[in-house]
């Protein structure tokens, strides 16, 4: 492998001719873990993306000459455009500042400039990083891959998963079955509100996760590094909130404490819990659809689901709720994303956090995860969600808790005592009445009428 000699502050380092990155990536990939948990590629296009911006604001400001900032623009677009992307080959293990991973992006600008000039005329420092920080760049850059992901790729997703369970549920109107409550039989419901209440516990989340997000919208750049903004021209930060929302399309603002967003996670933690919440309300229905369908003959077995997969190496003709076992295991794990990043924003020091690595690495994992976990669930589970009529009405006539409706009737220690005996004697309500002589058998009809009940 041709080797060439790259020089920082540290001195020179051999560096491959095969890659575009110096002497302080370089030194990055020798010393942390290699090939374990790479920064996040959402992480690393925010960052070119501000690279970009800095290098229009800093020419409209008069600090940087033309000629310079179309080379760092036209490197950045290539970036940005998907190429060089194994010339970012850091992992999320290193310093907690970020400043390996922003150095990784300025060198890679400055190498791809300095070849189409033909000349070194680009410095990572002095000219890719000028105006900023990595202590300013790097959170700056967790705001934007958040929020992209975000509007991009869940918010949409949530959307077509609450119009499929609202869909599902208008298919399911007309139908009574048994509640429960404390895995206990209860009063009877309509399936379409049982179906339709989990789209709208869904649709909520997204309306607390778009709140929370408002705060992601706050940019610290400009206040470099620690803050202050020293060495940041005035006007920079204005301007480069405008320019990243144009380039974005994202609708930004400027964060008039830049000390709170470089020494505070706390929008990114406020957001994260938005997603934990989603996280808890999707185990919980999928769990739902679980205990409802299973079965198929010695279970409840109310719903049917999709079979997609053979459910077993041994036991023929067996079919597993797989999507629910994948759904709960993303909510699991986002769970423990939230507990990482709750972490790490508590374990931040004086003007800085150094944690923000994990904490982009588990708010990118816990999005994506959520993203096409929901959408999986949603085209292999729920579009496909059959109800078994037959054992509804089956469980439905078993019920003892119809007995609720005699109560007004007869009082509730009558009621109590009917569902007892009936209970015992394995006999149906209506049958244990005839032996009690509660009420006529004409007037138990009449009152114990489940469409009555919904």
């Amino acid at each position: 492998m041709k080797m060439r000699i790259e020089r920082d502050s540290l001195g020179e380092v051999e560096v491959s001719c095969d890659v575009y990155w110096g002497a302080q990536t370089q030194r990055s990939y020798q010393n942390f873990p290699k090939g374990l948990d790479l920064m996040p590629r959402e992480q690393i296009m925010a960052l070119v993306l501000i690279k970009k911006a800095a290098a229009l604001v800093n020419f409209k400001l008069g600090i940087l000459d033309e000629r310079r900032k179309e080379l760092i623009v036209y490197a950045a677009d290539r970036l940005l455009g998907g190429e060089f992307s194994d010339n970012f080959p850091l992992t999320v293990w290193q310093t907690g500042s970020g400043t390996q991973t922003n150095m990784n992006v300025n060198e890679v600008i400055g190498h791809i400039a300095n070849e189409k000039a033909g000349a070194l005329i680009i410095h990572p420092n002095d000219h890719v990083n000028k105006s900023q920080s990595s202590n300013d760049t790097f959170p700056t850059a967790i705001h934007l891959a958040s929020l992209n992901l975000l509007e991009h790729d869940l918010l949409p997703e949530i959307d077509k998963f609450v119009g499929q369970l609202a869909k599902k549920a208008k298919s399911f109107t007309g139908i009574i079955k048994t509640g429960r409550t404390h895995l206990q039989d209860a009063t009877p419901l309509k399936l379409s509100d049982e179906i339709g209440t989990y789209g709208e516990i869904i649709y909520r989340d997204k309306l607390y996760l778009e709140k929370l997000m408002e705060d992601l919208r706050l940019l610290p750049i400009g206040g470099t590094a620690v803050g202050s903004g020293l060495n940041a021209p005035d006007g920079f930060s204005k301007m480069m909130v405008e320019e990243l929302s144009d380039l974005s399309g994202l609708a930004l603002l400027e964060d008039e404490n830049k000390f709170l967003g470089l020494s505070s996670k706390q929008a990114v933690g406020r957001v994260h819990s938005g997603l934990r919440l989603l996280a808890e309300d999707l185990n919980k229905i999928a769990n739902d659809l679980r205990f409802l369908s299973c079965g198929p003959r010695t279970g409840i077995g109310e719903l049917i689901l999709p079979a997609n997969e053979p459910g077993s190496s041994i036991m023929p003709g067996k079919v597993n709720p797989t999507q629910v076992e994948m759904l709960t295991m993303i909510a699991m794990q986002v769970l423990a994303n939230d507990t990482a990043i709750s972490l790490a924003n508590a374990s931040g020091q004086l003007e800085l956090n150094t944690y923000m690595p994990l904490i982009i690495h588990n708010m990118v994992r816990s999005i994506k995860l959520l993203a096409e976990g929901m959408q999986a669930f949603r085209k292999n589970l729920l579009e496909n969600l059959e109800v078994n009529s037959e054992k509804i009405q089956e469980n439905l006539d078993k019920s003892l808790m119809l007995v609720t409706a005699l109560s007004p009737h007869i009082g509730y220690d009558k009621a109590a005592e009917l569902a007892k005996y009936a209970h015992k004697k394995k006999l149906s309500l209506r049958q244990a009445n005839m032996d009690l002589d509660f009420v006529s058998d004409e007037e138990f009809v009449r009152i114990v009428d489940p469409q009555k009940m919904v």
